[in-house]
């Protein structure tokens, strides 16, 4: 929530249902338009089917030679995202070969424009707690953020307070002095979604829990 004008949800939250997991390749480069196909109905333009016929590529052709004295860049193994999300978006899982990273909404775990946890919210960090210990982790990520609404040093305060709150019931709850763990609030910063719309502003009322896995610094 983004202060003391936050927006109010505009429907009940949906029990949790995993949607399909999606997997990006993070290259640095900027991705391409993604096909979406609808598996109920399949339509696809006319004129656009793809032809069963392999494409024909000329090795000779001028666009495809490399120009003198260039060489091909060493190989290297591109990361995996991969991201499951529940249906309404309350909780967001990011994971990759060397980061487990979960998102939580603001109201998943507090009231409007306050830093106290919900009776639910818990259980909800919990099961984040269960992954930290089953992956061992010793260094653990609670960021905080917010929405644009409200001033932002306002939204700053509050990110940090309810970063804070979740940190003191994983701290409680894994009960570990071995683990270090980094706390910041971030305000409107770093948003995952459109701010003009209250879909997207209820994705950046969040918290953010990760750490690092397989072997990662």
């Amino acid at each position: 929530m983004g202060g003391a004008t936050e927006g109010r949800r505009v429907r009940d939250r949906r029990p949790m249902a995993v949607s399909v997991a999606v997997v990006l390749l993070v290259t640095g480069l900027q991705l391409g338009g993604a096909t979406t196909v609808a598996a109920d109905n399949p339509s696809v333009p006319p004129g656009t089917e793809p032809s069963t016929t392999p494409a024909r590529i000329d090795a000779t052709s001028p666009g495809l030679q490399m120009r003198d004295g260039a060489t091909l860049a060493a190989a290297r193994v591109l990361d995996i995202v991969s991201i499951v999300e529940t249906e309404g978006g309350e909780e967001r899982r990011e994971e990759t070969r060397t980061s487990l990273k979960f998102a939580l909404q603001a109201e998943v775990l507090f009231g409007k424009d306050s830093a106290r946890l919900t009776a639910q919210a818990n259980s909800r960090i919990s099961a984040i707690a269960a992954e930290i210990r089953e992956h061992r982790a010793q260094r653990i990520r609670v960021f905080g953020f917010t929405d644009d609404l409200g001033t932002y040093q306002h939204g700053m305060v509050l990110s940090r307070n309810r970063a804070d709150a979740v940190h003191g019931v994983l701290s409680d709850q894994l009960n570990d002095p071995g683990i270090t763990y980094e706390v910041r609030g971030y305000s409107e910063d770093y948003p995952i979604a459109d701010n003009s719309s209250e879909e997207g502003r209820r994705k950046n009322r969040r918290v953010e829990v990760s750490f690092p896995t397989g072997g990662g610094s």
